[in-house]
């Protein structure tokens, strides 16, 4: 495996693979790999010639008082993973290489970037669209692969392709849970043991609303109601936001029908996790 940390150097390797009729795909991560970054790499690995992963903890997507300094940052054992699973290139590049001094160009979605994560984090949005561009630009894959997880950024990052007509596959996969329903996270290695434990109440609570969407409750308030209950009884959990929005605008549902985004939002002590589960009527 390349490790590669120019963007120059990065761009001519994807062009030298594109000229000889390869197709490239890409994971973009910010590192501290787990099984669901993982299950990301082997899905393009097996779609694409050539498999490009980014790791590159992205300062624009942190507000001031957000966890930039304390995310989880281990690039040796990241390689070491990466290699293992055959892939051709890391991306490693260092912050004034993604954002050179004097760059006053930023890349926001409309409409979508100020709700729910948006509204909680102002410019996170705003952040990550830039330099998923930057990276698309750099990497011009024709697969690039996302998690679930993420399903705000995720509607996010396939508007911008689709409104900057960019020749890429945005792929979506499932996300990837431990065995006790907790969604993988790079952020869940900085829990402590109690937080660890309360954090288990985050998918029972995705559970609990679907249980009672499946039993005939069609009352958004009371479906939301059923999942706050089960967070609000967990020690050292605080809700940021529970809500039932429609998946293609992020509004909340005045009405249960059809397919619909659960997503919550909740700190566990410090650390800041989201999860989401789509369901339908």
């Amino acid at each position: 495996m390349d490790v590669v940390r120019r963007v120059r150097a990065m761009k001519e390797a994807c062009a030298a693979a594109r000229a000889e009729g390869k197709t490239v795909g890409f994971v973009p991560t910010m590192g501290a790999l787990h099984d669901g970054h993982l299950s990301l790499v082997r899905r393009v690995r097996a779609q694409a010639d050539l498999t490009v992963v980014s790791i590159f903890v992205n300062p624009t997507q942190f507000g001031s008082s957000e966890d930039f300094a304390r995310y989880p940052r281990d690039l040796v054992h990241d390689a070491d993973v990466l290699a293992r699973e055959g892939v051709d290139i890391l991306f490693a590049p260092e912050a004034d290489e993604m954002y050179p001094p004097g760059e006053a160009t930023f890349v926001e979605v409309a409409g979508l970037s100020d709700k729910l994560e948006g509204r909680s984090r102002p410019g996170h949005f705003r952040g990550v669209a830039t330099v998923v561009t930057k990276l698309f630009e750099i990497v011009a894959p024709h697969v690039a692969a996302f998690g679930q997880k993420d399903a705000q950024q995720v509607l996010i990052i396939k508007t911008l392709a689709r409104d900057l007509m960019m020749d890429v596959e945005v792929l979506v996969l499932p996300t990837k849970r431990e065995e006790d329903g907790l969604a993988m996270s790079s952020r869940n290695v900085l829990l402590t043991p109690d937080e660890r434990r309360a954090a288990r109440a985050i998918p029972r609570a995705l559970e609990a609303v679907r249980t009672a969407l499946e039993a005939g409750e069609r009352e958004p308030g009371k479906l939301l109601a059923a999942g706050k209950a089960i967070l609000v009884e967990a020690p050292l959990l605080r809700i940021d936001y529970v809500e039932l929005v429609d998946p293609d605008k992020l509004d909340p549902v005045a009405k249960v029908q059809g397919a619909m985004l659960l997503v919550v939002a909740v700190f566990a002590g410090s650390t800041r996790l989201i999860d989401n589960v789509v369901l339908r009527s």
